[in-house]
């Protein structure tokens, strides 16, 4: 199994929930809560990708001008930050904007099948230093050999990764493996997964793409996506650090920014958060929810982080955890805090 990194589609494929983009407030915000965790890929801008406010009239978003004025200040805090781009709707001025603009990538997509329409993009792409990374939507289109075969071609075009993409949330686990273990064989470049929850198996697939050679996940915030969402990026991250993966990502700092900034601001675009960060928390650390009163009353008094407590005071005992272990524990989370400001 490879080492798996993460791309967080949030502030492209999610702002689908609220019409083709997100506003000037929540994209700002995002970009900062997903930086500040050291979220290793971000794809933002209209949900069509750069250029669709133009060329497709997707219009109820920022232009695209506007979202790259917006990710400027985070440029430089280690997250590499791109856009999407439909092969379909390419313009070379769109490539230049997106380069002269300090864009680490683009990401290409096209139909399973289509993706000679993709070439020229790619290589206009790499012309102007930035990444080129290439999505087969609806991947399903195809078998497995057959797209891989189409991928080689865009590998040796000069691509630096390949999306999986299950755009209608289709696939079972195995067909998520044998999609996955089919490009990761063929190709020299990372293969990564993007996986809808149409059929509630995103995690499963996001798993079995894993296990069976893909280098990078698509997730989104709170599951924010098209139709019945994405595989939710904090899930991801809870799910592949039970595995020893994805370390380097503050989860816990990633549930506090949902639980008070994210959650607030999407309840008034009337998104409902499917699995609380609480809930989540619970699930990662084995803590049964009949204890969560003695939890949220220690880190109120000591203000610590709630997750952070949860998950410190399970590893200790799931069964039966005290007020005096939890009190501990928390003042243990304080000292720490201390040392490391």
């Amino acid at each position: 199994m490879s080492k798996i990194k993460l791309m967080d589609c949030t502030l492209r494929d999610g702002g689908n929930v609220v019409g083709k983009g997100f506003p000037a407030d929540i994209t700002d915000m995002v970009l900062d809560g997903l930086t500040a965790c050291h979220v290793p890929f971000i794809e933002f801008g209209n949900s069509g990708g750069i250029g669709a406010y133009e060329v497709a009239g997707f219009t109820d978003a920022l232009t695209d001008t506007e979202y790259l004025q917006i990710a400027q200040k985070y440029l430089n805090r280690g997250s590499d930050i791109g856009m999407f781009l439909n092969a379909k709707r390419y313009q070379e001025k769109n490539v230049d904007l997106a380069a002269e603009n300090g864009m680490a990538f683009l990401r290409v997509g096209a139909d399973a099948g289509d993706g000679a329409i993709a070439m020229t993009a790619i290589k206009d792409i790499k012309k102007r230093n930035m990444k080129a990374f290439y999505s087969a939507m609806k991947a399903y289109l195809l078998p497995p050999a057959q797209l891989a075969e189409e991928a080689k071609k865009l590998e040796a075009a000069g691509l630096d990764e390949y999306t999986i993409m299950d755009s209608a949330g289709t696939m079972l686990p195995d067909q998520a493996a044998a999609y996955t273990e089919a490009l990761a064989d063929a190709l020299s470049i990372p293969v990564a997964f993007h996986c809808h929850n149409n059929l509630g198996l995103s995690a499963a697939n996001a798993l079995a793409a894993w296990q069976n050679g893909a280098a990078i996940l698509d997730c989104g915030l709170m599951g924010m996506a098209r139709s019945a969402g994405n595989l939710a990026t904090e899930v991801c991250v809870a799910l592949m650090q039970r595995h020893g993966e994805m370390k380097d990502i503050d989860l816990f700092g990633m549930l506090d920014f949902i639980e008070n900034r994210l959650q607030p601001a999407m309840a008034a675009h009337n998104y409902h958060n499917p699995i609380s960060p609480t809930d989540l928390t619970l699930g990662y650390s084995g803590c049964h929810s009949s204890f969560l009163k003695l939890f949220k009353k220690a880190a109120a008094e000591k203000g610590v982080n709630l997750f952070r407590l949860i998950t410190e005071v399970s590893a200790a005992n799931q069964k039966n955890p005290s007020e005096e272990l939890i009190a501990q524990t928390a003042d243990r989370l304080i000292k720490a805090q201390k040392e490391e400001a």
